[in-house]
């Protein structure tokens, strides 16, 4: 019997307060890479940032923490989370080993895009 991984969980996260200048959308890049999760985050013009995190439920829940608090100077005042269905189980096969969701926890499979 093989090991299957736990299915990935994917929010959309609202943060809202003093989130925009400060470095924000750059940290939280780093940050989901870091974690190995995929995803975006992009300014919106109402002066929140919207990010969209897909993972490791764990590790998920870790990036929502760390946007509570976010980087240095910035000042967390809402955050608002969206649950949806995860996007990654039609991820290509990567191993060529005719399991097409073999690897799709695997931080290699995940990209993290700063959207303008």
């Amino acid at each position: 019997m093989q090991n299957q991984s736990p299915p990935p969980v994917r929010v959309r996260v609202f943060v809202s307060g003093l989130v925009q200048g400060v470095g924000y959308r750059y940290s939280t890049r780093n940050q989901a890479k870091y974690f190995g999760l995929g995803g975006w985050v992009r300014n919106l013009p109402d002066g929140r940032v919207e990010a969209v995190f897909e993972g490791d439920k764990k590790a998920v829940e870790k990036m929502i923490g760390w946007c509570r608090r976010g980087p240095t100077g910035a000042r967390v005042s809402e955050l608002v989370l969206e649950y949806e269905d995860p996007e990654s189980d039609a991820l290509p096969d990567p191993t060529g080993n005719g399991n097409p969701c073999g690897e799709r926890d695997s931080s290699a499979s995940r990209t993290f895009e700063i959207r303008r």
